[in-house]
């Protein structure tokens, strides 16, 4: 037997056990050689952010900008407003304004991945606060040399010490969501000394078995507790796994609320692009009417005739291109904000700017087309012209019971209700039962096959698998801080907290009551407007007949039939914006109820939830039902 060699090969293999353990829990890389100084060499200089280029033709096309002069050469695409939607959501993982946030704040930008981002945060997620209950494997390897001098002859020769002293310790501990933590533990030493009382001179072995089991029956019992803080919470910092899901649901009506916002403002550009062609429509017709008069002018003013004085002929042409003028900005449009979000109301206060161009690109860049094709947008619906009124005691109890911002608060009121609950836990004292359980080998050598025939000690695993030497211990641990200084100040502050959350809730249903009001009262105003609208248009064009009649019989001036005009085209496109406001207020009764969603036909589903989850529900459900039960038979 040769124990030296038999340390050296244990030795080894532990170590080959640990590689092969760090090897295979993460990939090596080369770490960086910065030299002897220290500083960044130059190929690790960063002087411009890294990227990779875009393809830009992919965003602009092979167009470019459309002018007044291409009006000739475009053709049309009709699209409906559910097309658009559909378009918008499938080109859309960034649910982009129409206020340029995405290029100013672009953190601020809601996008298709923050709930995925929010649910696999590893610090603030799901997955991460569950990981504090994972089974955790912890292994070391010590060796040491010792050589002293002991004021005690009886130790080693003459008080002379030297130790060759090595240890192994494997531990795989698991804590459970009551608070108890649970640790299997396995150590090995190899002891090789001087003293002259040593039974094996070459050194002896050790080899242990023991469980651990240590429970909180105070501070950080309970499995709502550490579901709410987490195993390692502290006074004001809980991050347990149903404050975690907490945020993932926050994070999913902060998402909701962005397609709800991205879909208005959809919405808004579809609408803002039909009252364009609408206007421009009228503003062609009464162009191509200044321009017939003027040419009726213009033929009695080079005849010399009467009614074709240089004054009449001159207000026929100014009109002419006045409306021309208009013609080419309700064409091409100005850089103006249109409709959308939060301009007035939440879900958008109609702007009714003309311009076909200006309108359709504010469409495309929501919808995820490029700038410019061969062809324009043109929407195939209609805006609604049937009334519509509201049950005001339906729709008040829907929008409190749907509105994505109260949803959001109420979660917000539920997480600071938890953390209220797991606050008071601070002010109990530590009280931990504690166990341990443990089995003990001795021997000259760690292992030898062939168990039968060798004396006793002769192996510690041996002398481990038979039982012969077995220990345990059992006690208690108490200990706490004297006042309580920082658990009553985490009281109160969750007590705070939860207050402020209630007070911003009951704020906010007011609010929503307030808007829902509002959104209501300005749908019976647009609807009313447009009934006075249509009878603006039908008179406006029946006085500019009669008096273009009356002129030709000579019973007015000119300059009235030219203001007749002027009134007909104005009361044309106005109708075609009382529509618009009207369709817009009907939307914003939906966005302010909280079913827009429903109102678009888009449907919101969230991924499925692990196994794991889906049983702790159902056993959740189960017991509520049994206890809900139970209450009713007492």
């Amino acid at each position: 037997m040769q124990p030296a060699r038999s340390r050296q090969n244990w030795m080894a293999a532990a170590l080959g056990a640990i590689f092969v353990l760090v090897c295979g829990c993460h990939n090596r890389e080369p770490a960086p050689n910065f030299g002897t100084t220290g500083s960044v060499p130059p190929s690790l200089e960063i002087t411009e952010p890294i990227y990779e280029p875009s393809n830009f033709e992919e965003f602009t096309g092979p167009y470019a900008p459309r002018t007044i002069r291409d009006q000739a050469n475009l053709g049309y695409r009709d699209i409906s407003l559910q097309e658009a939607i559909h378009i918008a959501l499938a080109n859309s993982n960034v649910l982009a304004d129409l206020g340029g946030t995405v290029l100013r704040l672009p953190d601020r930008v809601h996008t298709a991945y923050d709930p995925a981002i929010q649910e696999s945060d590893p610090n603030f997620g799901v997955e991460g606060a569950l990981s504090a209950f994972d089974a955790e494997f912890n292994t070391s390897l010590f060796s040491e040399k010792n050589d002293r001098r002991y004021n005690n002859r009886a130790l080693g020769v003459g008080g002379l010490f030297t130790q060759d002293y090595d240890v192994y310790n494997a531990e795989l501990s698991k804590r459970a969501m009551t608070g108890s933590q649970f640790s299997v533990r396995n150590i090995i030493d190899f002891d090789q000394n001087s003293n002259i009382g040593n039974e094996f001179p070459d050194g002896s072995w050790n080899a242990i078995m023991e469980a651990e089991v240590k429970h909180p029956f105070l501070r950080g019992a309970g499995v709502e507790f550490n579901q709410i803080a987490g195993p390692k919470g502290e006074p004001g910092v809980y991050n347990g796994v149903l404050i975690a899901r907490i945020r993932a649901d926050i994070s999913l009506a902060d998402f909701e609320m962005g397609v709800r916002d991205f879909l208005s403002n959809v919405e808004n550009s579809y609408w803002d692009l039909y009252f364009a062609y609408r206007d421009l429509d009228a503003k062609i017709r009464a162009r191509d009417t200044a321009l017939e008069t003027w040419r009726r002018i213009e033929a009695l003013y080079r005849a010399g005739r009467r009614g074709g004085e240089a004054e009449k002929e001159a207000q026929a042409r100014e009109q002419y291109y006045r409306f021309e003028e208009e013609v080419q900005n309700a064409l091409v449009g100005r850089l103006l904000e249109g409709t959308r979000t939060y301009n007035g109301s939440n879900a958008g206060t109609s702007r009714g700017l003309p311009g076909i161009y200006a309108n359709e690109r504010r469409l495309r860049a929501l919808i995820g087309l490029p700038p410019n094709e061969d062809y324009l947008l043109r929407p195939a619906d209609e805006p609604t012209v049937a009334g519509v009124v509201f049950d005001w005691p339906m729709i008040a109890a829907e929008s409190i019971a749907r509105r994505e911002e109260l949803r959001r608060q109420r979660w917000e009121v539920k997480r600071r209700e938890l953390e209220l609950f797991a606050s008071k836990n601070f002010l109990l004292p530590n009280l931990d039962a504690f166990g341990r359980y443990r089995w003990r080998g001795f021997g000259e050598d760690l292992w030898a096959p062939g168990r039968e025939g060798r004396p006793p000690y002769d192996n510690a695993i041996m002398d481990l698998t038979s039982g012969k030497f077995q220990e345990w211990q059992v006690g208690m641990e108490f200990s706490f801080p004297v006042g309580f200084r920082k658990g009553h100040a985490a009281v109160r502050n969750a007590e705070l907290e939860l207050v402020r959350a209630k007070a911003v809730l009951r704020d906010q249903e007011r609010q929503v009551a307030h808007e829902l009001s509002a959104a209501v009262s300005e749908a019976d105003r647009a609807y009313t407007v447009l009934e006075t609208q249509i009878n603006r248009s039908i008179a406006a064009r029946q006085q500019f007949e009669a008096l273009q009649a009356a002129y030709e019989s000579d019973k007015v001036e000119f300059f009235v039939v030219l203001d007749a005009q002027r009134r007909m085209a104005e009361a044309e496109s106005a109708y075609y914006r009382a529509r618009v406001e009207y369709a817009l207020a009907l939307r914003n009764v939906h966005f302010e109820k909280g079913s827009l969603l429903d109102y678009c036909g888009v449907v919101l589903s969230e991924g499925a939830w692990p196994t794991k989850a889906y049983i702790d529900a159902a056993r959740r459900e189960r017991q509520r039902l049994h206890m809900d039960y139970t209450t009713d038979a007492g």
